[in-house]
């Protein structure tokens, strides 16, 4: 009987917790899934941010840097497999994650360039490193590439922001001043995971309250980081990318419907030293729909 009692108080602890403090299921998730793929974490004040980031593996540096809600534990399973061939850095870009977020401060394109640089600074040593940036990423990684050359040995742009792509039913959402990405309840969660992949995971509760609740907690940013990644400067990558030098991966996903294939032409026609790869069966997160196939393209690419 006592074991009874017991089992069934610890059951109602983890209830209460997981109504009570729901993120603490999400960071122990993240953990294991940290652990599995073999990575540490680090922070770190460099200038006036703290970065957080996961990390492992030795030799050349590759950092990856995440997409528009996105973070470090995007890259998880990806970086679990390249870490046998790189020094594998993910962060958490400012404003994102774990790293730092200053209220009032800019978290568009050139503002998180700007902080980038002084990342790859801190944690290269003057090395350039080869950069990988995934949608909003990837137009952050391409205006990095176009005004600090020195930073850029190579440069993969993965489903990437930053060109006037053909329309489709997220750009025209932006475009009327939408928030298409927005995570409020199961069912806008259910609705988002599907807008991003070719076959969405089911995400169980409780990480399913605890992810919706963080993105509720985030929403006000979000919407102001979507303005300015979307305002005059939206194309700002893309028209710069025309002096890019970098031997460069244009790798999109053929069934993207966040960042149409269209736009992997258009960066095409304005980096000089571009090849393309269409990945069939996924869309806007390769990264996971599709990770061992991605995993083997950006080797090959970057050996």
């Amino acid at each position: 009987m006592i074991w009874l009692l017991l089992a069934a108080a610890v059951t109602l602890a983890l209830l209460a917790s997981a109504l009570w403090t729901p993120d603490v299921w999400l960071r122990a998730e993240f953990a294991r899934q940290r652990w599995s793929a073999g990575l540490a974490l680090h922070t770190q004040q460099i200038d006036d941010v703290r970065w957080a980031w996961a990390e492992a593996g030795d030799g050349p540096l590759l950092l990856l840097v995440h997409g528009y809600t996105g973070g470090k534990e995007n890259w998880y399973p990806l970086a679990g497999i390249l870490k046998n061939h790189f020094r594998v850095i993910a962060p958490d870009l400012p404003g994102w994650g774990d790293s730092q977020r200053d209220a009032g401060a800019d978290y568009g394109y050139t503002a998180q360039v700007d902080r980038l640089v002084q990342f790859i600074d801190a944690l290269a040593a003057g090395t350039p490193v080869a950069l990988v940036g995934h949608s909003m990423g990837g137009g952050i990684a391409a205006l990095l590439a176009a005004r600090h050359p020195q930073c850029v040995d190579k440069l993969v742009l993965m489903d990437a922001s930053g060109v006037r792509h053909q329309d489709n039913a997220f750009g025209e959402a932006v475009l009327r001043g939408e928030q298409p990405f927005a995570v409020h309840d199961a069912a806008s969660l259910r609705r988002f995971l599907g807008l991003v992949f070719s076959k969405p995971p089911w995400v169980p509760w409780p990480f399913s309250a605890a992810y919706v609740a963080r993105r509720q907690r985030d929403a006000v940013f979000e919407r102001e980081v979507l303005q300015a990644i979307s305002g005059p400067d939206a194309f700002l990558p893309g028209e710069e990318a025309i002096v890019i030098r970098a031997p460069t991966l244009l790798f999109w996903c053929r069934d993207d419907c966040v960042i149409d294939v269209s736009a992997a032409t258009l960066y095409a026609a304005r980096i000089g030293q571009a090849h393309t790869f269409i990945q069939d069966g996924c869309n806007h997160m390769p990264m996971l729909d599709c990770t061992s196939a991605t995993a083997n393209v950006l080797k090959e690419f970057l050996q």
